[in-house]
């Protein structure tokens, strides 16, 4: 598994992370037991990935942490989140939650600690009153790095990372980027890359991109909104050009891998096969220079969709 330099935390970081939420959470709502989504992730960690991102809502901060039992500790970077959203964070919230994941995650410090969803409205007040405890954090050894989330269902133009980037506080940012929407490389990733901020990408693979036929329904949507020419794809094989060079959940992780300021993408995963499938996509080379540009000239004015869902 290739490792690349996450950004100005110096961190040695697999370009694959796992990602403890989603619609898998290692496999918490497939039906795995604990004792297997330990298994499960471990297996991550034996086959190289090294980097693993949670969150105090997400329930599996307890099985991260037995995963990490046995192992070195520094050999794994641990990523977990407070939750922002329609809850009131303060800064004794904050550290009362942190203390919670520190104790489920069984460890003595979190080597990212993010702010987590993050809407436009709600930053200015977060920056106020919460940062400061968040450096606080950092210096008592809580924590090493502090990063933040954005909500991209609600800001799907990243208005609040082009906030946060602009005050350059943050170690790491979590952004949403796909091969549908790919407003990041425009308003994000670059400023990132100049900046040394630290990249985790989520929703690379969601709904839309799990399988051709999925896909075909969100292209409909975005010809008739207007944000995919009609004339420049094939409605009934729209990425057939792509897929000569992989699946489509390996065609959109390698592009997302492959974009300029990215350091790790994060794939959910809730069975062993699966987890194997992305692990062979991340050791695969880069897609053809052209079939990347082809993909990024198709999408270019998409902004209505996370590939979520066709809302």
């Amino acid at each position: 598994m290739e490792r690349v330099v996450l950004g100005r935390t110096g961190l040695q970081v697999s370009r694959m992370g796992v990602g403890a939420g989603g619609p898998s959470q290692i496999g918490v709502k497939t039906g795995l037991s604990d004792v297997e989504s330990v298994d499960l992730l471990r297996k991550a960690f034996d086959a190289g990935v090294n980097l693993v991102d949670t969150s105090e809502g997400y329930g599996t901060e307890e099985i991260i942490g037995s995963a990490l039992q046995g192992r070195n500790r520094y050999e794994i970077i641990v990523s977990s989140k407070k939750s922002t959203r329609r809850v009131e964070v303060t800064p004794a919230a904050l550290m009362e939650s942190l203390d919670a994941s520190l104790q489920l995650l069984q460890t003595d410090y979190i080597d990212i600690y993010n702010l987590h969803g993050v809407v436009p409205q709600d930053y200015g007040k977060l920056v106020d009153e919460v940062y400061p405890t968040l450096v606080a954090a950092r210096e008592a050894g809580k924590i090493r790095f502090i990063g933040i989330t954005e909500m991209f269902g609600e800001d799907r133009q990243h208005t609040m990372l082009q906030a946060a980037l602009a005050d350059d506080l943050w170690d790491v940012i979590m952004v949403g980027y796909n091969l549908l929407n790919q407003t990041a490389r425009r308003t994000v990733l670059p400023v990132a890359l100049k900046q040394n901020v630290g990249v985790q990408i989520m929703f690379a693979v969601r709904k839309a991109l799990g399988n051709p036929e999925n896909l075909k329904p969100f292209v409909d949507a975005l010809i008739d909104s207007g944000e995919i020419e009609a004339s420049e794809i094939d409605r009934g094989n729209p990425l057939g050009f792509a897929l000569a060079h992989g699946t489509l959940p390996d065609v959109a992780y390698r592009l997302c891998r492959d974009e300029p300021g990215v350091h790790v993408v994060l794939s959910g995963t809730g069975n062993a096969n699966h987890l194997q499938q992305n692990l062979d996509t991340f050791e695969r080379g880069a897609l053809p220079s052209a079939t990347m540009g082809q993909l990024h000239h198709l999408f270019r004015n998409v902004v209505s969709t996370t590939g979520q869902s066709l809302d």
